[in-house]
């Protein structure tokens, strides 16, 4: 049973993959079920009813008859799971305190329905393939939830690396490293460490995990016959993101902002947006299959583009049609950890966020490929009408003003092109055939949906 010490500790440390917090018992009872049996398909949890999204003790009155209500309902969760429920004074305030163990017969259903938890929130699973993928991870136990039986607390932790991580997180408290490491479920209940505990917190992770680090390569050229520089980036998954992010900057163009004038820092400007490669280099560290020991993610500069891939293509929870728009994490614990670093945001909305900031920028879309080895490439941006001289005798005048009004709208419609080269549909298709057998042109997706890309290759 938690004291009043820990339940503090568990609310100074806010919501998240192991806590849910209700302010007072909601009109449907069957909610704080599902959040119960979502706790037990993943690492366990505990849920606080008198306490607010701010974090602040508001206390709960509950009489027999809601507690019993409350009871029945946890009751009707098929197999049967044992909680502790129990009503506890924190300063001079009644909460009501169920704790949910990480459940030992997977899946835990509840009227038909398994529940998960996602990252801060708790997920119905409503397709076969989501079904299917759960019974997958109930069978192998998510990676990061799993034990590290070689990993020592006392020998293996860096205390440098807590500090990092209560700073970012906002966690400036008289909460110990212990009670951190219980709140956050990165230890089981006998005190060994999970597998996300020595990712996110070891001295030396790659001790343990050979394989799950960031390599990064830059080549001379589009493709891989000449190497410049080779990189890999080691320790903790924040360090490997803050050298991988140091490292991308050094081979990019980055310009300077000087609206950084009077003592405030220049605003750098990258080529790519610097959020774009935030976005995808900490979506990589959160949901790579860390089961797959001969792959790692790599980082690709070449002199049109950047690739970016991770082991493990797209969880097969979210169909193709859905992708973009809804997302499973494979790593629920890292992902819960870097959610409190606030480097991730609401799950599933990165992919919308890369495709923004690159379009907000004039750049081509973000390309995906979620077959295999999930990759993304950004494509760099280049000196247009420098490239463009050079195949000016190579091209008619209407071939060339055809790529210049692509070079200026990616998503400019043959509509649009008959107006502004001023010639016909027919005479639009012909010559945009002729660019793309010339392989100076292509369409990415439908005629309606899709985007032009432009490439730079040299005649």
């Amino acid at each position: 049973m938690l004291n009043p010490t820990e339940i503090k500790s568990i609310i100074a440390s806010g919501e998240g993959y192991n806590a849910e917090f209700k302010v007072s018992i909601p009109s449907k009872i069957k909610e704080i079920t599902e959040e119960v049996c979502a706790f037990a398909n993943a690492s366990g949890g505990v849920v606080l009813i008198g306490v607010d999204d701010a974090n602040t003790i508001k206390g709960i009155t509950i009489d027999n008859a809601k507690r019993s209500a409350i009871q029945n309902s946890i009751n009707e969760i098929s197999p049967v799971l044992k909680c502790d429920f129990n009503i506890v004074e924190v300063d001079g305030k009644d909460i009501a305190v169920i704790e949910v163990p990480s459940g030992q017969n997977k899946p835990y259903v509840l009227s038909g329905a398994i529940y998960v938890r996602q990252g801060p929130n708790s997920q119905k699973l409503t397709t076969v393939e989501e079904m299917r993928d759960f019974f997958q991870q109930a069978d192998k136990i998510y990676f990061d939830d799993a034990i590290c039986k070689k990993a020592n607390i006392d020998e293996d932790i860096a205390k440098e690396n807590i500090k990092t991580f209560r700073f970012e997180a906002g966690l400036v408290n008289a909460t110990s490293d212990e009670q951190l490491f219980t709140n956050l479920k990165l230890v089981t209940d006998d005190g060994q460490l999970k597998n996300g505990a020595v990712l996110f917190f070891g001295s030396n992770p790659e001790k343990f995990f050979e394989k799950a680090v960031i390599r990064c390569v830059a080549f001379e050229g589009t493709d891989k016959r000449y190497i410049v520089d080779d990189k890999v980036m080691t320790g903790t998954l924040y360090q490997q993101y803050q050298k991988s992010m140091i490292w991308l900057k050094s081979k990019l163009d980055v310009r300077y902002d000087i609206e950084g004038e009077g003592g405030k820092p220049r605003k750098e400007l990258w080529e790519i947006p610097e959020t774009a490669f935030k976005e995808i280099i900490i979506n990589s560290l959160a949901h790579r299959d860390y089961y797959d020991k001969g792959a790692r993610i790599t980082i690709e500069v070449f002199d049109d583009r950047v690739e970016i891939s991770n082991p493990g293509g797209l969880v097969s929870a979210v169909p193709k049609s859905e992708f973009g728009k809804r997302s499973a994490s494979r790593n629920p614990l890292i992902f819960g950890l870097f959610e409190r670093m606030r480097l991730v945001e609401q799950i599933g909305s990165g992919i919308t966020r890369i495709r923004d900031v690159m379009n907000d920028e004039g750049l081509t879309p973000p390309e995906f490929n979620i077959d295999g080895m999930f990759t993304v490439t950004l494509r760099r941006p280049f000196d247009f009408e420098k490239w463009v001289e050079k195949w000016v005798e190579k091209l008619t005048d209407n071939r060339v003003k055809i790529l210049r009004e692509v070079h200026n709208n990616h998503k400019v419609t043959k509509k649009e092109l008959e107006q502004a080269v001023g010639i016909s549909a027919s005479a639009i298709d012909n010559n945009i055939d002729v660019l793309k057998d010339l392989g100076l042109l292509s369409r990415e997706g439908s005629d309606k949906g899709g985007y032009w890309k432009i490439n730079p290759i040299l005649p």
